[in-house]
């Protein structure tokens, strides 16, 4: 018997309050300190439900930065179909990423931070992350080629862009939206580091 919208909506919900429940234990506890018990307990539903939809908390810790990154990488397409230029364009993705960080608070630090702690082979999200990145690598090196940027190695910008992301995150903790102007003046401490010019 095919599922009616309803069923497929109420799962979806429990879903999301497992996983919103779970991105708390994981910041409070860490990875390896939480457990499945504290994970039910957070989302308010019993083990019997949280394992009927996962079956480990490596599963619940994919499912956290999959369903991150796919939203975060989905809200970026209306920006990149705009075809703007590549700095026009680079500027509206970073509001947008620190538009993702206002929408979910905590989550998008665990999304960036996780990765460097936490080796699970083959995680489907680390596609979306390697798309991110080539899609910003990309627009950096555009840039560069069509003078939008000053001449510096786009391989070192690219390194330096955790502190921009950084930056982005604790934009993401205050009320007002994040504007071009924040972001272009992150951009210029970014640009004038002496550590990623050309050489």
């Amino acid at each position: 018997m095919p599922q009616s919208q309803r069923q497929l909506e109420e799962r979806q919900m429990r879903k999301e309050r497992i996983l919103s429940g779970a991105l708390q234990v994981f910041k409070k506890n860490g990875i390896d300190g939480a457990t499945m018990d504290e994970i039910a307990n957070a989302s308010g539903f019993g083990k019997a439900t949280l394992y009927y939809y996962f079956k480990s908390k490596e599963d619940v810790l994919t499912a956290i930065l999959l369903d991150g990154w796919l939203k975060i990488w989905e809200s970026l397409e209306p920006v990149i179909g705009e075809q703007k230029s590549p700095r026009k364009t680079f500027i509206n993705v970073l509001i947008k990423i620190a538009e993702n960080a206002q929408n979910r608070p905590g989550l998008f630090e665990f999304l960036f931070n996780v990765p460097k702690v936490v080796k699970i082979e083959n995680q489907p999200w680390k596609e979306y992350q390697e798309r991110l990145y080539s899609v910003i690598k990309g627009l950096l090196e555009d840039g560069v080629k069509s003078g939008e940027f000053p001449n510096v190695n786009p391989n070192h910008m690219f390194k330096a862009l955790g502190g921009l992301f950084m930056g982005l995150v604790f934009m993401g903790d205050r009320e007002e939206p994040v504007t071009d102007k924040d972001v272009e003046k992150l951009l210029n401490q970014l640009i004038t580091d002496p550590t990623i010019s050309k050489k």
